[in-house]
């Protein structure tokens, strides 16, 4: 079953999860639902090893999320 990374996004803005993780497998599912997210410039990610990606929400990049 595919994540629903919106869902994901918005909770990382809710402050409901403090990070999630993409694996390579998942990120063209990810960029999809990333490009039509209101305040994307906020959601944050660190690339690791074997191509996975964890993202976090920059709750402190002003006050209109771009």
């Amino acid at each position: 079953m595919a994540k629903d990374f919106t869902d994901l996004m918005n909770q990382l803005k809710d402050k409901k999860i403090e990070k999630f993780e993409v694996t390579p497998e998942d990120f063209p599912a990810f960029q999809k639902a990333f490009m039509l997210f209101d305040t994307r410039k906020r959601v944050v990610g660190q690339a690791n090893k074997n191509g996975q990606l964890i993202y976090h929400y920059d709750h402190d990049a002003g006050n209109d999320g771009e």
